[in-house]
């Protein structure tokens, strides 16, 4: 049972840290569309100098 508990353990673990790698890899929605404005917007400003 002890065996079991350790095995579930590191596994939940190892599932957690590939979520949170994951999640933290994709940028959301939001994040895309800022760096796109950001980066028209510094465009637009070399482009008018």
């Amino acid at each position: 049972m002890e065996k079991l508990l350790v095995i579930a353990g590191i596994w939940t673990m190892c599932a957690l840290c590939a979520v949170f790698f994951i999640r933290g890899a994709t940028a959301p929605d939001e994040r895309r569309m800022n760096l796109k404005r950001a980066a028209r917007s510094e465009v637009a400003d070399t482009v008018g100098n």
